[in-house]
């Protein structure tokens, strides 16, 4: 293990938002509240066009294949470390391996995904490129300073506006049979009241199944918060006997030098992740995820051993040839303080157990 004193500098790794490339993307969260709120919630909304720059970063050496993420960058594009490109590549494609196997499940039938926080997220794209028969319905929510620009973007590009039903008005909000964006504060999602009701999420279908992604977005919330949100969605917005599902994307283990680092140098930032100190470590993710409901599976891995178990080793060898990476120890450091886990209740159908039976989770 690396001595603190050798902890690669987390000033450069997590520099300025996902710019370090294991970052969030800007969320939604806005509305509002006290100055100092404020300041937070502009601070995580910084984040989303330096993780556009990460995506191109990765794109443009070849980790990834996205032909759509330099369309959504407004900044130069400027290439990251190779430990952080790394990074962004295992956790891109452990999103990308879930749900796969959640739309290759009984493929004939409708599904749903809900995208918390997306930001300038190209998945809805790249999966209409690759299952452009599936059945699906997609939805992301952000804040509307997140989800103008995008909409802006789209209205921009044929490549894009073309592959949708119709194309965007200017607008903050985008809703179409198959692809949706809600520009909304997600803590509107947590305490409803009579003066405040829920909001609408047109064209969510409260009955297929759904799966969650939470990718950087919920750990910028209070653990109470994050509770309500989820239950909102699976006891409101889906009917209890509906499929339901959620992928989170977190850092671990605060408690080391390591993380005792990171989250100082986040809070220079004034970006706080309060869901790491509840949840420091796999186990209580697994917690986490059966207190929200989902009793049929709650299952996690740290990104270390996803890039071990996960990868194959013809693409291992291909990522590794793209650029030199001196950095071993640092990298595997660095990847075993973040997580995936996975949770899900199965309702009228095992699609859930059935796609993701085969997924190795980390003792």
């Amino acid at each position: 293990m690396t001595s603190s004193n050798q902890i690669p500098d987390l000033r450069t790794l997590l520099g300025s938002g996902r710019g370090g490339g294991l970052r969030g993307r800007g969320r939604g969260r806005g509305g509002p509240g006290s100055s100092s709120d404020e300041v937070r919630d502009n601070a995580v909304k910084g984040t989303d066009q330096d993780a556009a720059g990460s995506r191109v970063s990765c794109v443009e050496l070849g980790y990834l294949h996205d032909p759509y993420a330099k369309l959504f960058a407004t900044q130069p594009s400027t290439r990251r470390l190779p430990l952080l490109n790394r990074g962004s590549y295992v956790r891109t494609s452990a999103i990308d391996i879930l749900v796969t196997k959640f739309l290759l499940t009984y493929p004939s039938s409708a599904k749903q995904i809900v995208s918390l926080g997306a930001g300038t997220d190209t998945r809805f794209f790249r999966l209409l490129d690759a299952y452009p028969d599936a059945r699906l319905i997609y939805h992301e929510i952000d804040f509307p300073t997140n989800t103008l620009p995008k909409i802006a973007c789209i209205q921009r590009a044929p490549v894009l506006y073309r592959k949708l039903l119709q194309i965007p008005r200017t607008s903050s909000s985008y809703h179409s049979a198959t692809y949706n964006i809600h520009a909304l504060d997600l803590r509107s999602l947590a305490t409803p009241s009579d003066d405040a009701p829920l909001p609408e999420l047109p064209n969510l279908d409260p009955t297929i199944p759904t799966l969650i992604l939470s990718e950087m977005c919920l750990v910028y919330l209070q653990p109470q918060t994050v509770q309500s949100i989820i239950s909102t969605f699976t006891t409101h917005y889906l009917e209890p006997t509906t499929p339901a599902s959620i992928i989170l994307y977190e850092p671990i283990l605060p408690r080391d030098a390591f993380g005792r680092t990171m989250i100082s140098n986040l809070q220079t930032r004034n970006i706080h992740l309060p869901t790491l100190t509840s949840y420091p470590e796999l186990g209580d993710q697994r917690a986490r995820l059966s207190g929200y409901g989902f009793k049929d599976g709650a299952k996690a891995a740290d990104t270390n051993f996803i890039w071990k178990h996960w990868i194959s080793e013809d693409e291992k060898e291909r990522v590794g040839s793209l650029e030199m990476l001196d950095e071993l120890e640092e990298l595997e450091l660095l990847l075993k303080h973040y997580c995936f886990a996975w949770g899900w209740r199965d309702g009228e159908s095992d699609i859930f157990s059935k796609a993701w039976a085969a997924v190795q989770e980390q003792a």
